[in-house]
């Protein structure tokens, strides 16, 4: 059989080989953070996607059994932060090597409009607003409206494909 040739039984696809699949996919490396009258709570995501500039909003997909997710619910808020080459350590961390309660700590976080908390030195921080949530699986899609941006920058991004942290290099401008 040859990719894209499905299987003569058509069996479903398991669980274990849909995430081998997916491991093969490189993407961005984000910590999503979220602050408010349900408590201060983030972790790590990569499933995280423009929907629309006009207005601007973007979804990201959070785990319905995620110990974090009834406190992301409860805010209606979150900020995106998008991780640098350096940030893998900080990924680790919010990715459950440390736990919840200790995740902030030692660092300055900031806000922009909805008080979710702003990773200074990310590579760009989308501040929202929950507008939807669509379950899907195990996960709900969350649509968010995007209120403000912070840190714009130009460094070099984070990923995780092949179940590890990778750089994503900038190219240096070609010479006229």
């Amino acid at each position: 059989m040859t990719a894209g040739t499905p299987s003569p039984d058509h069996e479903p696809v398991s669980a274990s080989a849909y995430r081998e699949a997916m491991a093969q996919l490189a993407s961005a490396v984000h910590l999503v953070t979220t602050d408010g009258t349900g408590g201060r709570a983030g972790l790590t995501a990569t499933s995280v996607c423009s929907v629309s500039d006009g207005p601007p909003t973007l979804l990201v997909c959070l785990n319905r059994n995620s110990s974090a997710y009834p406190v992301f619910l409860r805010n209606g808020v979150l900020c995106i932060n998008t991780l640098g080459a350096t940030q893998d350590r900080l990924a680790a961390d919010f990715a459950g090597r440390v736990k919840q309660a200790e995740r902030f700590d030692g660092r300055d976080w900031t806000t922009l409009r909805t008080g979710a908390p702003v990773l200074p030195g990310a590579l760009v921080a989308f501040d929202c607003r929950i507008v939807d949530r669509h379950a899907v699986g195990t996960h709900d899609v969350l649509i968010c409206a995007v209120e403000a941006l912070g840190g714009i920058g130009g460094a070099e991004g984070l990923l995780y494909a092949g179940r590890r942290y990778r750089v994503l290099r900038r190219e240096a401008p070609a010479a006229e």
